[in-house]
């Protein structure tokens, strides 16, 4: 997430087991953490009224609708949390801002140089240091990369940099990539990889993933699961966007009425208003639904149902802008892409799943499928359990016995559930946007590799899969316009197969009050930001 990104099941098996049982040392300093909250960050935020916060100085709370439920490791680490807190912690060579999705440079001192097709060159910037005080390296640089490559992490992120070939220093200043093959995206590309300090990964991997160590402008104070994150000013930092407060408290806040009632007196700005709240709440603050990538799809079980004209009947069966208008106040957009409308990549997809039941009980019979019963199975998030309900009575009615199976995210991706194949029908909240924007990018997160097509659709054995493969492959070569076009094919290929395909984008509603933050702004995607932001 956890959300959306709903991948807290990507962490290897290994990691988890590390984290969770080191996650019930971080529980039992809940109640420490508690009880210093009112003189340490996270306290009472500034009166109203009162004089403007010198720059660098006061506290940012935050209320965030997703647990902890990973660690923090950039290379191993996507779920909603970890990823809107590494923003902070964590800088790549390049980076991209969280709300405009502009590039800028982060670790780079200056635009990575083009030698030649296959031959990058960057220069570090002068001075960057992590948290521990150590100076950031080229061989820090080298060693993020070559872990993120190394097949035996199994890192989601390597799918994203297919086209790297080696890193190298070339000097204390210097970092070296040859491609495989000629990619123009480069610069904004390599903003997906964090650059860790290799001696501290090195000598505790485990400890790393709990306390991490970063370069960015905040570094982690402390994590308390199911409670609150805490950071603070990393003093040493030179970059772009420097701390503009003292600390920043995120108060991990599932119960959304809770969420709404913290602001603005005990949190500045919350994610994830509920829509029920949205009028209310903008009484008070400012309130801002933006509309996203974000998506809810359902994933099949692809070894159960074989047959795509069975896939397709469960999504023309289904009223989705009714759902929308039911359950999220009409805040979301129906697919008819993978992509949003508006989105550089979006093109209308050859199937579009408008409401058609008897279309659907069609289908079902011409598969040999009728009253067939299924298990829906979801994740617990607020939002989604408010879906769920709508989904099964329209499959009801045309004769599915639908059984819903509602979880929370971690036990929804477990081996023993839609991990190890183990289900018949997910619906879930995604959102790969938090890793960039391009085509490229958010169709790889679902159809690239062995993560969600083989391990869990298992749809990796059809021909169709071999053919997105190799258009994905064949894109990830050109400029962004050639690119579209064959996007656009693997759109089409996806929208009548269905092993995985959006019912809606969400429109993604934040909260806060502008009276007490500068420049905060509204993400596009999952989690909040203060990157750049101070209090006033």
């Amino acid at each position: 997430m956890n959300n959306s990104l709903e991948t807290s099941g990507l962490l290897n098996d290994s990691s988890r087991r590390n984290f969770l049982k080191l996650a019930g040392v971080m529980g039992a300093a809940a109640a420490f953490a508690g009880s210093i909250s009112a003189c340490s960050p996270g306290g009472s935020p500034a009166p109203a009224g009162s004089a403007a916060a010198a720059e660098g100085t006061g506290s940012i709370e935050a209320g965030i609708s997703y647990q902890l439920s990973t660690g923090f490791d950039p290379m191993i680490s996507t779920g909603a949390t970890p990823q809107a807190a590494n923003l902070h912690i964590f800088e790549g060579l390049t980076e991209l801002h969280p709300a405009t999705r502009e590039p800028y440079l982060a670790l780079a001192a200056a635009e990575p140089s083009k030698i030649d097709d296959t031959t990058w060159e960057v220069k570090l910037r002068d001075g960057a240091k992590f948290h521990n005080g150590n100076p950031v390296t080229t061989e820090d640089v080298v060693f993020s990369f070559e872990r993120v490559l190394d097949p035996a992490n199994k890192s989601l992120f390597a799918g994203f940099i297919p086209f790297i070939d080696s890193v190298t220093a070339k000097d204390e200043s210097t970092v070296e990539f040859k491609l495989k093959y000629p990619f123009p995206g480069f610069s904004p590309r390599i903003s997906v990889i964090k650059i860790v300090p290799k001696s501290v990964v090195m000598a505790d991997p485990a400890g790393f993933d709990l306390k991490p160590v970063g370069s960015g402008p905040y570094s982690l104070v402390s994590a308390v699961k199911e409670d609150r994150i805490v950071f603070k000013k990393f003093d040493d930092y030179n970059g772009k966007y420097p701390a503009r407060v003292a600390d920043m408290t995120w108060l991990l806040l599932a119960d959304p009425a809770a969420r709404v009632a913290a602001v603005p007196s005990r949190a500045q700005a919350i994610e994830d208003v509920p829509y029920l709240d949205v009028d209310q709440l903008a009484t008070k603050v400012e309130v801002e639904s933006v509309q996203s990538f974000g998506l809810l799809f359902l994933m099949f079980n692809c070894a159960k149902f074989t047959d795509k004209r069975v896939r397709q009947a469960l999504h023309y069966a289904i009223d989705t802008d009714a759902v929308i208008t039911k359950a999220l106040l009409g805040n979301a957009t129906a697919a008819t892409s993978y992509f949003q409308k508006g989105h550089p990549s979006y093109s209308e997809a050859a199937a579009v799943y408008g409401y058609d039941a008897e279309k659907a009980k069609s289908l079902l019979k011409e598969a040999g499928m009728e009253n067939i019963t299924v298990t829906l199975t979801s994740t617990d998030t607020g939002w989604v359990t408010r879906v769920v309900p709508l989904i099964k009575e329209y499959w009801d009615a045309i004769g599915v016995t639908t059984t819903l199976e509602i979880l929370q995210s971690a036990a929804v991706y477990a081996p023993e559930k839609v991990g190890g194949k183990n289900f018949d029908v997910l619906c879930a909240p995604g959102d790969p946007s938090v890793f960039g924007n391009d085509g490229d990018i958010l169709l790889s997160w679902f159809y690239r590799g062995a993560t969600w097509m083989e391990n869990r659709a298992g749809w990796n054995t059809t021909p169709e899969y071999a053919d997105v493969q190799a258009k994905l492959d064949e894109a990830v070569k050109l400029d962004e316009d050639k690119a579209k076009a064959i996007h656009a094919d693997v759109v089409d290929i996806v929208s009548e197969e269905v092993p995985l395909y959006p019912l809606f984008h969400r429109k993604l509603p934040t909260a806060w009050d502008a009276n007490a933050l500068d420049g905060f702004a509204p993400l596009p995607t999952t989690g909040v930001s203060f990157v750049g932001v101070g209090r006033k």
